[in-house]
């Protein structure tokens, strides 16, 4: 097992305390288990079997249907007997195995392959939530939730950053990122209607800047396209100013918000799970990562800004 998804486990175990115990016996149902978040949470959920916390071992059904490829870390719990792993596919695999826990995070975040596999993520966040939540009408789960995303925001102008939870976002149907956050935003709906009409409960979670191991370094999103960089010997190439700010937030501290809103969460309530602060923009993160990389790996490369060649067409 990596020692730091074993460390992040130990840290989560720790933060939760007896909350742990809800999970004594039960069955969880994660989708999405080969993706950033799932890597972690199947590794939560094999510390918490080997802990000795639980009365009776958790058994978990981690399922994906590797669209990305099968990470190098499943190799290590195929074995488990208490870990199911197995390849299905949400639209089509409706053999659910009378879950007590719904952990949907079956999409495809990274936006290299979200604009690769635009209809399967829609279908994603829409037609293979809204049969999880079907099978959730006629039986009986004890919570459910269901991953969204910050970007259900879209781009919000200058007036709305930082962006207040009362935000209603400003987000392009037809643009490059629409598969996505449109599919996300549709995803939240069902959510809250499916806990009105028939009192499911759902709970979503949007996830903003986790970061941390598991974080495939072909994502193609800021800090892994930094660190590929670093890797492969290669200097950072910024084609804006870097001046957009984010603040990150550790998988580790992420999962433990997560799991709270789990076991916790209100029906059909929507949880912005981030840090505060610090606030740091895009070129002060490729700096950082450029500064420690020196320090561990004798870098040599430095930060560059060159004009993107791509034309950008306004999808308004």
């Amino acid at each position: 097992m990596d020692r730091n998804l074993k460390l992040n486990s130990e840290e989560i175990i720790k933060e939760l305390g007896n909350l742990n115990k809800r999970f004594s016996g039960k069955k969880i149902l994660l989708t999405g288990a080969a993706g950033f978040l799932g890597c972690q949470l199947v590794h939560y959920f094999i510390v918490l079997n080997n802990s000795k916390i639980l009365e009776r071992p958790c058994q978990l059904y981690a399922w994906d249907n590797y669209l990305r490829g099968i990470p190098y870390w499943m190799n290590d719990i195929k074995e488990n007997s208490n870990i199911h792993i197995q390849r299905k596919d949400i639209i089509l695999d409706t053999d659910y195995p009378d879950p007590d826990f719904i952990i949907h995070a079956a999409s495809i975040a990274s936006p290299i392959y979200y604009r690769k596999y635009p209809i399967e993520t829609i279908d994603s966040n829409v037609t293979g939530l809204k049969n999880l939540l079907e099978f959730s009408k006629n039986n009986s789960i004890e919570s459910f939730i269901y991953f969204s995303t910050s970007e259900i925001y879209g781009d919000p102008d200058a007036k709305n950053i930082p962006t207040s939870e009362n935000y209603r976002g400003f987000v392009s149907c037809t643009g490059p990122r629409a598969c996505y956050d449109e599919s996300k935003r549709l995803g939240e709906t069902l959510c809250v209607n499916y806990s009105q009409v028939y009192n499911i409960p759902v709970k979503i979670v949007r996830p903003f800047n986790n970061y941390g191991p598991g974080l495939k370094i072909t994502d193609g999103r800021a800090l892994p396209d930094f660190c590929r960089n670093v890797l492969s010997g290669k200097d950072i190439v910024m084609f804006s100013d870097g001046s957009p700010t984010r603040t990150f937030c550790y998988i580790a501290d992420a999962v433990v918000g997560y799991l709270k809103i789990l076991v916790n969460g209100r029906y059909g309530e929507s949880y912005n799970i981030g840090t505060e602060g610090p606030e740091i923009s895009v070129k002060q993160l490729a700096e950082m990562v450029i500064e420690i990389s020196q320090e561990l790996f004798n870098y040599k490369g430095q930060l560059i800004f060159e004009k993107s060649e791509i034309k950008i067409i306004s999808d308004k």
